[in-house]
């Protein structure tokens, strides 16, 4: 069995109860641990994310002990950078043996073709510079070494609370997103041109944009938004023949 989850924003400081979210997530980690063959982790996990050459964000010790686990154990855990995790370094594959995709993915599992991305590359609109400008400034490895001169409790803090006001700011306007339509979202935009290149997709999996989605393209090729994992807690699983998308309840939900 190979499952997929996205948009934990371990961390955050917009939520109550983190470490109650965080103790779920490693629940549902240890229930699938002896079915797993691999684990894929669609980005943002993390609410802020960076890593100095000896210093790496406190917290997290939960899951971070799980994935090592499961790791040790003999399963793949892939992550995904996400656009509050994409400054992440080597910490988890040299520590938790996790395999870090930086770039989105085209993977061949049991015969069938899967896309795999966070999806924020693909959700900016060309008239927001801002947005724009602010992913080359995040992506840029001059700016990522120079950031590394400000000192740990400052510049993490700093990440903390802007992702805080990112958080707090959809609260404001009225809570979560909500799909905008085939023609509208950026995403179903995308993975349609995308499958007019390469017919030979199967699935598009993303997350990103915390709602939940799935959508056939064409009678072939399937497309899933994972929703997130602090209200909505969307899963994946894939079984080698099909894949569907369920909502994880402890002590209801059959993984």
């Amino acid at each position: 069995m190979i499952y997929f989850i996205s948009d934990a924003h371990l961390g955050s400081r917009a939520f109550d109860h983190k470490r109650t979210q965080e103790r779920r997530l490693v629940r549902f980690l240890d229930k699938i641990k002896d079915k797993a063959e691999a684990v894929y982790l669609l980005g943002d996990m993390f609410d802020f994310w960076f890593e100095y050459a000896e210093v790496v964000p406190k917290g997290y010790t939960r899951f971070l002990g799980k994935l090592s686990e499961l790791t040790d154990n003999g399963v793949e855990v892939h992550f995904f950078v996400g656009n509050h995790d994409m400054w992440m370094g080597d910490y988890l594959k040299r520590e938790c043996g996790v395999i870090i995709h930086k770039e989105p993915c085209l993977i061949e599992l049991h015969g069938m073709e899967f896309y795999l991305a966070h999806g924020h590359q693909f959700d900016v609109d060309p008239q927001d510079w801002k947005t724009r400008f602010m992913f080359w400034v995040f992506g840029n490895k001059t700016i990522q070494r120079m950031a590394r001169w400000i000192h740990p409790h400052w510049f993490i803090n700093f990440g903390l609370n802007w992702a805080k006001h990112s958080r707090e700011k959809y609260m404001h306007e009225g809570g979560e997103p909500q799909y905008l339509g085939e023609n509208d979202e950026r995403l179903v935009v995308f993975a349609k041109k995308y499958l007019e290149e390469h017919p030979g997709v199967n699935c598009f999996l993303f997350g990103h944009r915390h709602i939940e989605l799935d959508l056939f393209l064409t009678h072939e090729c399937r497309m899933m938004i994972l929703g997130e994992w602090y209200s909505k807690f969307t899963y994946a699983k894939f079984d080698g023949k099909e894949i569907i998308m369920n909502n994880y309840i402890e002590g209801e939900t059959e993984l």
